[in-house]
């Protein structure tokens, strides 16, 4: 049965489709089945797994509106090892369709079903908003992983996207939960980033994940040639902090 997580957060430009593509990728290195499910309409996480989002066919919007299956629609990246559910600029129509349609909040939770036993984790990347694209991840995942970094406003996000998975808790999927929070774009040398690491780890506990990901120029590089970082530069700290990371995940999930 298949493990499914949001990466989200509502600060932008926090790194989630960073997270999200790197720790698809070091999953599928430590022998994981993994899909990548692209919610954002900009494609981001689409065309950093090597796919070219103006190419598709089929996409996360044609899934959302039951005209193609989750088996029709997916593309497997070659590069990165792992299945990937594309989106591109039609996704942005689906905000308006959706709201008009039955079940519009579970559409993306009936879709996944019937791919359940193909993989161990699925990873969907949301967009920073709370739209109705976001609480469709929401409503299927067994839990959130929060990329964020230790800088100051970060902690006031974090309490909106608290206080958002606590509703969706409350009315729509019981299951749902903090997996945990990964420290990203991390630099040791900056006092005020030590600072709110340390704030954070008072806080939330074992919540916080153990890997940091340190700040890292190859990760940053590795979209522009269409892959994730952990399979652009194995052997840059950031990729080998991700698979880490990945392995991290591996331990919890048996725990939970």
């Amino acid at each position: 049965m298949a493990k499914i997580f949001c990466i989200a957060n509502q600060k932008g430009g926090v790194g989630k489709t960073t997270t999200t593509v790197n720790l698809a990728a070091g999953l599928a290195k430590v022998g994981q089945r993994v899909l990548v499910v692209d919610l954002d309409p900009q494609g981001n996480a689409t065309m950093g797994s090597g796919i070219d989002k103006r190419a598709l066919e089929l996409s996360i919007y044609d899934v959302l509106l039951e005209s193609s299956s989750v088996l029709e629609a997916k593309q497997h990246s070659d590069k990165a090892g792992y299945d990937v559910l594309g989106a591109n600029r039609e996704l942005a129509g689906a905000e308006v369709e959706l709201v008009e349609l039955e079940r519009r909040e579970r559409r993306l939770k009936a879709a996944l079903a019937s791919v359940d036993k193909d993989y161990d984790f699925v990873l969907i990347d949301c967009p920073p908003s709370l739209s109705m694209l976001t609480l469709n991840g929401l409503c299927c995942a067994h839990g959130v992983i929060v990329p964020m970094q230790c800088e100051y406003f970060a902690l006031e996000g974090l309490s909106d996207l608290v206080n958002t998975i606590k509703q969706v808790h409350a009315n729509l999927n019981a299951d749902l939960q903090i997996i945990g929070l990964l420290r990203v774009m991390f630099d040791p040398r900056i006092t005020l980033q030590n600072q709110v690491s340390d704030q954070l780890k008072a806080h939330f506990g074992d919540k916080v994940f153990d890997t940091v990901i340190p700040r890292n120029v190859r990760l940053a590089e590795a979209p522009s040639y269409g892959l994730p970082g952990v399979v652009f530069d194995p052997s840059s700290k950031g990729a080998q902090a991700f698979v880490e990371f990945a392995r991290e995940m591996v331990r919890r999930i048996e725990t939970m």
